[in-house]
């Protein structure tokens, strides 16, 4: 499932854009961020997997995500949401909404309740979800040059191997990634670090 594309009422883009904790020339006048709970919630619900008895109950002024010299050169503007939320039987849990948009369509949705992630899946559905590691492990042999080919003699590893890390099959242990680096032409520490392994993975 994906939202992408999804047109934004002018109400929730006008909350959404709504940053009195921002340095503004101009004070923005008081926008009503009531929309924003039922938006998020209505997200949320067309989740397949979704418990319908947790509901975002209250929200905050949005935080930009970007940096004032990069803000809106892509002309979307990407914000974080704070909350809370709550189900019937009273408990209660931080909530973050997550929400890239360009003019008044949504382009990205994320959210975190409590210490779980929530978000549309990638994949199809019935299908494991991509390791992240995928697209940029595929993104650093293309900026190199490097063929499948080239890494799987490189490395020691299978083509088939290669292309399970490339496609986010496949998830980047310590020892499945062994000799990529050299091919990078990268550290180890690095590549880890990229990979998101803890230092003491797999050793």
């Amino acid at each position: 499932m994906t939202f992408a594309g999804r047109a934004l009422s002018p109400a929730v883009v006008e909350a959404l854009r709504y940053r009195p904790g921002v340095v503004h020339a101009v004070t923005p006048a008081p926008v009503d961020l009531a929309v924003l709970p039922s938006f998020f919630n209505e997200l949320l619900g067309e989740l397949p997997w979704w418990n319908r008895a947790w509901r975002v109950t209250q929200v905050e002024p949005a935080h930009p995500r970007e940096t004032p010299w990069n803000r809106g050169r892509s002309g979307a503007v990407e914000v974080s949401v704070p909350g809370t939320a709550s189900c019937g039987a009273g408990d209660v849990l931080p909530f973050s909404g997550q929400v890239r948009f360009k003019r008044d369509r949504l382009i990205r949705f994320q959210a975190k309740l409590g210490d779980v992630v929530i978000g549309p899946g990638a994949a199809p559905a019935g299908t494991p979800e991509p390791h992240p590691f995928g697209t940029v492990f595929s993104r650093l042999m293309d900026l190199r040059g490097i063929s499948v080919r080239e890494m799987a003699m490189g490395s020691g590893r299978s083509m088939s191997t290669i292309n399970g890390l490339r496609s986010g099959y496949l998830i980047p242990h310590r020892k499945v990634l062994a000799h990529v680096p050299e091919v990078l032409k990268m550290s180890a520490e690095d590549l880890a670090a990229i990979a998101g392994l803890d230092p003491e993975d797999n050793r």
